[in-house]
């Protein structure tokens, strides 16, 4: 197990009714910005209970965070927060709402343009305190430091650090009206995180090992109920912990990990809109089969303990493993394969490109080149 530093400091709040623990959990005297997406929050009944927690506070409300957020729409919110002098921000949402809300809640103590904060993380200075309302579990955002922003003018999308969440509130009643496509991307987010600090080296941690499938055996069982129900309470509060657990640093403690599909994900997200786990759903099957000499031992590993994969030789074991792992995305109704989207060659060509000029290097052995990136992709054409 290699070394480690480990904090988190976000305070989790778990539970039906816990929306109104707002009231109690920011102070009376701060100006808050209120940060939401699209309005779904207006018919599923968090935004009424959001207000009557706050009833007693000052605040002011943004609108029109999207899924993968623009930082051209998240430059208004920076303005708003500085013109009211806002000191304490609540994203109120999905991951993509959250994900905004912390590189606004940096830009707006600082002079520098937020796409500066992005590209240059020695730009950081200090960012107001702010908290999230989850409603769609996937990114993990509410108990980590990470978020995701796109540039509409570049067509570009980085990930970008800064500060946790004081606390986040996680009612999965919230997530009762979520539509079926955006359930199964969020499972899809969820298990590629996951397998993105587990398949990579063995014999790292036997503990982060089985943790790791423990999430994974759960995301497993309930994808197919959920499906079936997905306003049982019990199903729910599991799929949302798994995300959170998923990407809070607690599997992440002494082992490796290879964000190599997550990279990828992005760039056929920027160029062409392609939903965060579906890109994920496409890419991860091709990274295993592309890396499955440097990744056989744990994937053998991940075949047996989660899919049950135990008979033929190795290289039948984990060929039945990628298969598997394709039919389980499958399974969520998303599409495994770029010419199902239209996507061929020439996005193959750019990203390989985009990735040789920024000089980007993936994997836990940092061996993954642009050239590497183009196996990957022409495997999912």
């Amino acid at each position: 197990m290699k070394n480690f530093k480990f904090q988190n400091p976000t305070k989790l709040i778990f539970g039906r009714g816990t929306i109104a623990n707002l009231a109690t959990e920011i102070p009376i005297d701060k100006k808050i910005m209120l940060t939401f997406g699209g309005g779904s929050v207006r018919t599923n009944g968090v935004y009424d209970q959001v207000i009557e927690a706050l009833k007693k506070h000052h605040f002011v409300e943004f609108w029109g965070i999207e899924p993968n957020p623009k930082v051209e729409t998240l430059r208004k919110a920076v303005a708003l927060g500085k013109e009211h002098k806002i000191d304490f921000i609540v994203a109120v949402g999905g991951g993509s709402v959250l994900d905004g809300t912390k590189l606004i809640a940096s830009a707006i103590p600082c002079d520098d343009d937020a796409w500066d904060l992005v590209l240059n993380p020695n730009l950081l200075k200090s960012a107001i305190p702010f908290a999230s309302v989850m409603t769609l579990p996937a990114t993990g955002s509410e108990m980590n430091s990470g978020a995701v922003i796109s540039n509409l003018k570049t067509k570009e999308k980085f990930s970008f650090y800064s500060h946790f969440p004081q606390f986040s509130i996680l009612d999965p009643e919230t997530t009762y009206s979520l539509p079926v496509y955006q359930i199964a991307n969020g499972i899809a987010d969820t298990f590629v995180h996951v397998i993105e600090q587990y398949l990579t080296l063995t014999n790292e941690s036997i503990l982060m090992d089985r943790w790791a499938e423990g999430i994974l055996l759960t995301l497993k069982e309930i994808a197919p109920k959920i499906e079936q129900n997905h306003t049982n309470y019990d199903l729910m509060s599991n799929y949302m912990l798994s995300a959170t657990m998923a990407l809070n640093g607690f599997i992440a403690m002494g082992v490796s990990g290879d964000w190599t599909t997550h990279m990828i994900g992005h760039e056929l997200t920027a160029l062409h809109g392609v939903t965060h786990g579906e890109s994920l759903a496409i890419v991860l099957p091709g990274t295993m089969q592309v890396l499955r000499e440097q990744k056989k031992g744990k994937i053998l590993q991940y075949g047996e303990r989660i899919w049950g994969i135990t008979e033929g030789n190795d290289e039948v074991r984990i060929d039945k493993t990628i298969a598997q792992t394709e039919t389980f995305f499958r399974s969520l109704g998303l599409k495994t394969r770029l010419h199902e989207l239209n996507i061929g060659e020439e996005t193959v060509n750019e990203i390989e490109k985009r990735l040789k000029q920024r000089g980007s290097i993936f994997g836990e052995k940092q061996n993954v080149t642009p050239n590497i990136v183009r196996k990957i992709l022409e495997n999912r054409l």
